[in-house]
C-alpha cells in the first residue's frame, strides 16, 4: 500500500512538473487541425510577426502539439507548438502576410519551431509566454533541388559586406537626395562558379543629403523613421566585378514613446567599428556577429518572450476554416495537423 502511495504521489508531481505555470494537473487533447486550434495557432503567429525586430515574416506551416489546460480560479491555457517558415516579406513591409510568398526549398528555405501559452479568459485570448528558435535547410539538401542555386552564407563574410557597401554607396548615388544608412544585413548568398554574391539588406533615412555627407556617423535619423529594402548582386565577370541594387522604400513611421526600449540587435559588418543601427523604431549599438540568418531565438522582443502574469492580450483573426465534419470521430489522429507548405 505504502509503494502504491508513493507511486501516485510521483505521477502527481511528474503532471505539475509538466503543466505551464499556474495550472492544475489535468489537460484535455483537441486535434491540432480544430477550427479554434488553427485561430489560435494563427494568431500566435501574427502575435510572432508584430514583435520580431530583424528578418522576415513567419507564416504558419504546421501544428505539432496542442494541450488545453484548465486554469484557476477560471479560464484555461492553449500550450501550442507550431512549425513556420520564412517568408520573402522582410518584417517592415506593410504587405499583409496573406500576400506573402513562402520562400521555396530552392531559395535556401528557413524553418521556425516555437511554443507558445496563450490564456483564453471571457472570450479573450491572451499571449503568456512565447520561445522560438528557427533553422535554414541544410546546404546539401538544398542542393539536392537545385544544385547550382545560391547558399546562405554569414552576413560578416567579406564578399557580404563588399557587396553591401558598394550597393549603398551606389544607391545613396542614384537617389540624389536623403543619404540612407545600413540598417540590418537580412540575408546573404553565393555562388561558387561563376563567382556571384546576393544581399538583402534595410537601410534608414538620416538627416544628411547624400551628395553632401562626409561623415555618416554623423547623421541622425529622422524623426518620422523610414525605411527601405533593398535587394542587390555583385557578379564576378572578365571586365570586372558588376554591382546591382534594387530599393524599396516603405512609408514614414512617426516614433513611439518607447523609442528608449532597446532589444536584441542586428548585424553590422565587422570592417568597420559597430555602428548606431536601426532596430525596428530603435537605434542601439551593436558588434558584428557570425551568423547566416536572423534566429528567431535572438531576433524576438524581451517583452514577447517572458512568462507574464498578464500578458499581452490579442483577438483572433477572422479565419473561414473548411468543414470539419468528422473530427470528432476517435479514429481520427489528433495530432500533428496537416502541412500546409513542405517540410524541412
Amino acid at each position: 500500500m505504502k509503494s502504491l502511495a508513493l507511486l501516485l504521489c510521483f505521477a502527481q508531481l511528474w503532471g505539475c512538473q509538466s503543466a505551464p505555470p499556474g495550472m492544475g494537473v489535468g489537460f484535455r487533447e483537441v486535434a491540432c487541425d480544430d477550427s479554434e486550434t488553427e485561430q489560435v495557432a494563427l494568431m500566435a503567429v501574427n502575435y510572432l510577426n508584430e514583435h520580431l525586430l530583424h528578418g522576415y515574416k513567419h507564416t504558419l506551416n504546421q501544428i505539432d502539439k496542442v494541450k488545453v489546460w484548465s486554469r484557476r480560479p477560471m479560464g484555461e491555457v492553449y500550450e501550442l507548438e507550431v512549425d513556420t517558415l520564412e517568408t520573402i516579406c522582410h518584417i517592415l513591409d506593410p504587405t499583409p502576410l496573406a500576400n506573402c510568398s513562402v520562400r521555396q526549398l530552392a531559395e535556401h528555405a528557413v524553418e521556425g519551431d516555437c511554443d507558445f501559452h496563450i490564456l483564453k479568459q471571457d472570450g479573450q485570448f491572451t499571449v503568456m509566454h512565447t520561445q522560438c528558435h528557427s533553422t535554414p535547410d541544410s546546404a546539401e539538401d538544398v542542393r539536392k533541388v537545385c544544385p547550382r542555386c545560391p547558399i546562405l552564407i554569414q552576413f560578416n563574410d567579406t564578399k557580404v559586406v563588399n557587396t553591401v557597401k558598394t550597393a549603398l554607396a551606389t544607391f545613396n548615388a542614384q537617389i540624389n537626395g536623403t543619404y540612407f544608412k545600413l540598417a540590418e544585413i537580412s540575408r546573404a548568398q553565393n555562388v561558387p562558379l561563376p563567382g556571384a554574391t546576393f544581399v538583402e539588406f534595410v537601410v534608414a533615412a538620416t538627416d544628411c543629403t547624400a551628395q553632401e555627407v562626409t561623415d555618416p556617423d554623423k547623421c541622425n535619423l529622422l524623426a518620422e523613421k523610414q525605411y527601405g529594402f533593398c535587394k542587390a548582386s555583385a557578379i564576378q565577370g572578365l571586365g570586372g566585378e558588376d554591382v546591382s541594387v534594387a530599393c524599396t522604400l516603405f512609408q514614414k513611421q512617426p516614433q513611439p514613446d518607447s523609442a528608449n526600449a532597446a532589444g536584441p540587435a542586428p548585424t553590422a559588418p565587422p570592417a568597420a567599428p559597430p555602428a548606431s543601427l536601426v532596430v525596428g523604431p530603435v537605434v542601439v549599438a551593436v558588434p558584428p556577429a557570425h551568423q547566416t540568418h536572423h534566429d528567431l531565438r535572438h531576433a524576438f522582443s524581451p517583452v514577447a518572450s517572458v512568462e507574464s502574469a498578464s500578458g499581452e492580450a490579442v483577438s483572433l483573426p477572422k479565419v473561414v476554416q473548411p468543414s470539419t465534419v468528422g473530427a470528432a470521430d476517435p479514429v481520427i489522429q489528433l495530432c500533428p495537423g496537416r502541412v500546409r507548405h513542405f517540410k524541412i
